[in-house]
């Protein structure tokens, strides 16, 4: 139980590697907040970590739009009394197509969604991590930050890595 006493958020929690993250987070002691713009997927995760014997509430909302995210911040403390974990896991990408088939509303949601999440997260939670005096960021990054894929240029995996046009 590493987790025992901690809250966490896990954004994009309602499916895979969020959902993963949830659920060990749970497993390991932690209450978690469960965050994802699907809801009937962030509820069945919440639902199932609380039937399985953990702590979870699902909290909808868009990690992209500022007012959602301070909601986030706002119920983790209202919910759990507290916040000591942000796990920015919340991504998204455009399908597979030539760099210059991507529309400028598909680019402008990928970097609200993978980039401006991470400032956003920051401004709602890092005052109340600097009141307690102790907080963390866990930030999940793809190998297309490192190792990009053809017909994916714009997608910005790592949560920040240059866009190559390889």
């Amino acid at each position: 139980m590493r987790l025992e006493g901690k809250i966490a958020i896990v954004t994009g929690a309602g499916s895979g590697f969020g959902e993963g993250i949830a659920r060990r987070f749970a497993g390991e002691g932690a209450r978690v907040v469960v965050n994802d713009i699907a809801v009937a997927n962030g509820e069945r995760v919440a639902r199932e970590i609380v039937a399985a014997g953990g702590a979870a509430k699902f909290c909808a909302g868009d990690v992209s739009k500022d007012a959602d995210v301070a909601q986030l911040v706002a119920f983790a403390l209202a919910a759990f009394g507290g916040l000591d974990i942000v796990v920015n896991n919340a991504g998204t990408t455009h399908r597979n197509q030539p760099m210059l088939d991507v529309t400028e509303d598909e680019f402008d949601r990928i970097y609200r969604v993978n980039v401006k999440s991470l400032f956003l997260t920051a401004r709602h939670a890092v005052p109340h991590f600097r009141r307690q005096r102790h907080g963390v960021f866990i930030t999940i990054a793809s190998t297309a930050g490192v190792r990009p894929r053809p017909g994916l240029t714009w997608y910005n995996g790592s949560k920040g890595a240059a866009i190559t046009t390889s």
